[in-house]
């Protein structure tokens, strides 16, 4: 089996990331969070946010408020998204400044990234962070479990999952999956997959601006 990193996006939720991070610290699994700016402006789901970093996992910058695309965005409101959830994050998003559009498909392309928000990205150092492998933990409560480890199964390169700490009962599963892993021979990773990051704080990437869509409008 691939190795496989883990991440999980859109909370913190008070009432389920709590679980989350004691799956992980009880399993020792590494794992990233993808954090919805407005949501850190809830002190307990900050604390959450904290708390995940104090554990040692990366926290990241996902968007203000998960809505359209950026790619889809005019060039100030899609910056927007991103510098104001990096000012609620602070000191969490050091020293990576991880940062994960949100939008279908994990392949970097137009829909997800415009121009300004790429150029911001790039002249922050910002280290932008794909994927490659979503059960749809968010849609199928109940079902993504059997989807997670279909994926695992068969993918023939490392693993970068997406899952979600929302508050839908998903990851009451989440331990039974991990240990389900584990058995079958999965390294659980606590850096991203390379082929899943398209741009990284430091490194040239001439790619990455190809990319990228024109800002749709002023």
């Amino acid at each position: 089996m691939q190795p496989i990193c883990l991440s999980f996006d859109n909370g913190p939720t008070p009432g389920v990331t709590e679980t989350v991070l004691e799956v992980l610290a009880r399993r020792r699994i590494p794992a990233m969070f993808f954090t919805v700016g407005e949501r850190l402006r809830d002190p307990a789901a900050r604390k959450l946010a904290e708390r995940a970093r104090a554990e040692g996992h990366p926290v990241g910058n996902h968007t203000l408020t998960h809505g359209a695309p950026l790619g889809r965005r005019g060039g100030a409101e899609a910056v927007h998204e991103i510098q104001e959830t990096d000012a609620l994050l602070g000191p969490l998003r050091e020293p990576e400044r991880l940062f994960r559009p949100n939008g279908g498909g994990g392949t970097l392309g137009p829909h997800l990234l415009n121009a300004s928000a790429a150029a911001y990205l790039r002249t922050g150092g910002h280290t932008v962070v794909l994927w490659n492998a979503v059960p749809r933990d968010f849609a199928d409560p109940e079902g993504w479990p059997d989807t997670a480890l279909a994926m695992a199964e068969a993918a023939t390169a490392p693993v970068l999952m997406v899952l979600h700490d929302l508050p839908n009962g998903a990851m009451r599963h989440l331990d039974r999956v991990l240990g389900m892993l584990a058995d079958r021979g999965a390294r659980f990773l606590a850096e991203p997959p390379a082929e899943c990051v398209p741009l990284r704080a430091g490194q040239p990437m001439p790619g990455f601006a190809a990319c990228v869509s024109e800002d749709p409008m002023p």
